[in-house]
């Protein structure tokens, strides 16, 4: 939610044989040796630590400040415009409140606006602000004084939560976790008011009486600009955002654990299915009901244990839908299920060996996330039914084979911190599989950062058995597979200059059943700079300039991809984002090599009243038909726009299009646009206040083909609509009632009609008992 404070990895990037795996890995062994002798340089100029008083009367959480418990609550009066401002006074005067008690954390933050009118919120589902949109304030916590990790605890105006975790070894804020807290706003004609008051039970920390804790407050005011506001400075060119955070002490007699809450569930559907065609009639079975329970236990303040007992992993929302036409590779869907994300940070290394997604039907799972000193755990097994889809990489592209056998799922991952900002770990990742087939994976990472500078990077080995499945996977003989992936990188950034080149080397044999590794059996270079001008009094606040180069060649040798490119990215007045780069690459598709011109743009703006937020994407150019083996012109459009008509009723718009239009001339084809693929989904919420809300999606997915074109056969039209219909009840992201329906209808016949697929109603209710 703090997107424009700092630069990391995630803004920069867009998108012959050796005899023995240890000379093909020895480059990043080498490096992985340099990085874990270096000491952590001369640290950032510590903040004086603030002292947090103990509340001595009572709180009630409505949204005012006059209850006895705020009037010796420590006050934070001074703040800082870290954005589109260098850490200036701000426009308009905020205070935070900050105090405990023997159970609970309260923050308390008074924004003032010299026009209250001005001030911009919507009613929501939890996590449903926007940092272009919405008025909003919170904390973020470093409980564990790591310097790595914070808890994002954030309200809007309408007291709309947002929770989430950020990690500053990996760049990510994520905000799949949900945490038990409370909050109240009001607005009233000096501004707007929030207060929160969070349970330890829902913090993670060492001891009853921690040292200190890393904590910072926030403010996000979009106007003509997006503002924001921290309760201390945020310097530029600093390649960490946690290790920034201000100091606290004076928390004693905190709570030493042994809190439990356990979720049982029940739900109830009843599903049709088109079992003789699409166009037949929709058959139903005799409905069906399921239980299971979800238990947290924290034995104490800094340990979690997770049980699922026949967890529910299904989803009451749909994923959205992505373009797959002409794409070579598996395309990433995040994480949503409660059961996966206690210390989800610890999941994320350098190698994306561990995508939980992977885990599809669980009979059980158990899982263990702590801290002991300067190290961090987390083990999860589960045992797994099968259902789903493994991907099988290559260098050139990846596919699938289904996964219909059971297995049992480990993984764990150890980290020990040194330094300021530095760790070392070990990850390791195993799933049995009946019948003898296995995939094991393990190896260390580890990450050294200084002030200015970030080094980064992995090892892993894996050993394979394939299921001796080929009629499920060609590759699926019960064969052997053994091999490597490395990755390394090193960042370097300043206030104006930044730096960036990683380096690959993926095995052909290397697999990660339980992680998301779409490409195997090449090495890839990448470099990237950047300077960047921070203009005053102009349309945009912020200008990076940047190029960049990629190479990418197969284990032999052989060349898969080459790119030059350039461009520049802007933040500007109505909160807008710019980002054009025009690209010259080459790229392998079996044995030819084909050179690509494109313009890639990114454009993004705020408006006022009715359309709050609209932003454009894609690209313009050349574009190789990967499935004919041939180079054609042609263009991605992607259209997002968020239009709020009330403050009660929020409605998301994606409109997405690509097409390729292709001049087969040398194989007797008539020239034309081989395809035009389209996604259409519009998302509206209309939320009675802040635990009922009721949700419509309406989704469509469609391929046209020229039939002409191609050099095979295809389908003429191929697709799908799907709708969702949700009324839900929370008290809380485990005590809810779901109500639903949910209908499918795919693409039949030559017209391209939609007809009737499958049509399910279900029923959920969750309850947590705490303790």
């Amino acid at each position: 939610m703090y997107e424009y404070v700092r630069m990391t990895k995630a803004n920069f990037r867009e998108r012959r044989s050796s005899q023995t795996i240890m000379r093909r890995a020895l480059p990043v062994c080498l490096l992985l040796l340099c990085a874990l002798t270096l000491h952590a340089q001369e640290a950032a100029n510590a903040l004086p630590a603030t002292h947090i008083n103990r509340t001595t009367g009572s709180i009630t959480i409505d949204g005012t400040l006059n209850d006895p418990g705020w009037q010796n609550a420590t006050k934070y009066e001074t703040w800082y415009e870290t954005n589109p401002g260098d850490n200036i006074e701000p426009k308009q005067k905020t205070i935070g409140y900050v105090t405990y008690d023997d159970h609970f954390f309260y923050v308390a933050i008074d924004s003032f606006d010299t026009t209250p009118s001005n001030i911009r919120s919507a009613f929501a589902d939890h996590d449903g602000i926007s940092g272009n949109i919405d008025d909003y304030a919170g904390p973020i916590i470093d409980t564990r004084n790591d310097g790595k990790t914070g808890y994002l605890f954030l309200v809007n105006a309408h007291n709309v939560q947002y929770d989430a975790v950020t990690d500053d070894t990996s760049g990510n804020e994520d905000n799949s976790p949900d945490f038990y807290w409370d909050s109240a706003t009001k607005i009233d004609n000096h501004g707007w008011i929030v207060e929160m008051r969070i349970p330890f039970s829902s913090l993670r920390y060492s001891g009853s009486n921690p040292a200190q804790w890393g904590l910072i407050l926030y403010r996000n005011m979009p106007r003509d600009r997006r503002y924001q506001m921290f309760s201390n400075k945020l310097p530029r060119g600093k390649n960490c955002f946690v290790c920034s955070y201000g100091k606290i002490t004076g928390l004693e007699g905190l709570p030493a654990g042994g809190h439990i809450v356990a979720a049982p569930y029940v739900t109830a559907r009843s599903t049709g299915i088109a079992q003789d065609g699409l166009g037949q009639p929709l058959a139903y079975g005799n409905g069906a009901m399921n239980a299971g329970m979800d238990v947290k236990w924290t034995p104490n303040a800094d340990t979690a244990i997770d049980a699922a007992i026949n967890p529910d992993f299904s989803q009451v929302e749909s994923d959205v839908a992505a373009i797959s036409t002409n794409q070579r590779f598996a395309i990433f869907f995040p994480e949503k299920r409660p059961f996966f994300l206690e210390g989800t940070e610890l999941f994320t290394t350098p190698i994306q060996a561990v995508y939980t997604r992977t885990i599809t039907q669980p009979r059980w799972g158990l899982r263990s996330t702590g801290k002991f000193g300067k190290d961090a755990y987390t083990v999860l097994v589960a045992d797994d039914r099968g259902g789903g889809s493994i991907i099988l990489p290559s260098a050139q592209g990846s596919n699938f084979a289904d996964q219909d056998f059971r297995s049992t799922v480990f993984i764990g991952r150890e980290r020990h911190d040194f330094g300021k900002n530095s760790y070392v770990s070990v990850l390791a990742s195993m799933r049995e599989e009946a019948g003898g087939s296995h995939n094991r994976v393990i190896g260390p990472d580890f990450q050294w950062k200084g002030e200015h500078d970030t080094l980064t990077g992995q090892l892993l080995f894996s050993d394979s058995r394939t299921p001796n499945r080929p009629d499920l996977a060609d590759e699926w003989t019960g064969q052997k597979l053994r091999s490597y992936a490395g990755y390394i990188w090193y960042q370097h950034q300043t206030r104006t200059n930044d730096f960036y080149s990683e380096y690959k080397n993926y095995g052909d044999e290397f697999r990660a059943d339980n992680g998301f590794v779409p490409q195997v059996g090449y090495r890839s270079s990448y470099t990237e700079t950047g300077h960047t001008f921070y203009p005053k009094d102009k349309f945009f606040s912020r200008i990076r300039v940047f190029g960049m180069g990629q190479y990418d060649a197969d284990q032999d040798g052989a060349m898969l991809y080459r790119l030059i490119s350039g461009g520049f990215g802007a933040d500007g007045k109505y909160r807008s984002f710019t980002r054009l780069r025009y690209a010259y690459d080459k790229i392998r598709n079996g044995d030819t090599v084909f050179g690509r011109h494109q313009l890639l743009y990114n454009v993004q703006f705020g408006l006022k009243h009715i359309l709050q937020f609209i932003g454009f994407s894609g690209w313009v150019g050349q574009e190789v038909d990967f499935a004919n083996n041939r180079l054609g012109t042609g263009a991605d459009v992607a259209i997002n726009a968020t239009v709020r008509p009330t403050d009660h009723l929020d409605i998301g718009i994606t409109e997405d299009r690509r097409w390729l239009h292709v001049n087969p001339r040398s194989e007797g084809l008539p020239e034309g646009t081989l395809f035009l693929a389209q996604v259409e989904r519009i998302r509206a919420v209309y939320t009675f206040n802040s635990r009922m809300f009721v949700r419509a999606i309406l989704q469509n997915q469609r391929t046209n083909r020229n039939e002409n074109l191609y050099t095979f056969g295809v389908s003429h039209h191929s697709g799908s609509l799907a709708t969702q219909l949700l009324a839900a009840y929370k008290v809380n992201w485990q005590t809810l009632v779901y109500l639903g329906i949910g209908d499918l209808r795919e693409v039949t016949g030559r017209e391209g009609d939609f007809e009737p697929s499958s049509r399910q109603v279900f029923m959920k209710l969750s309850y947590a008992f705490q303790r």
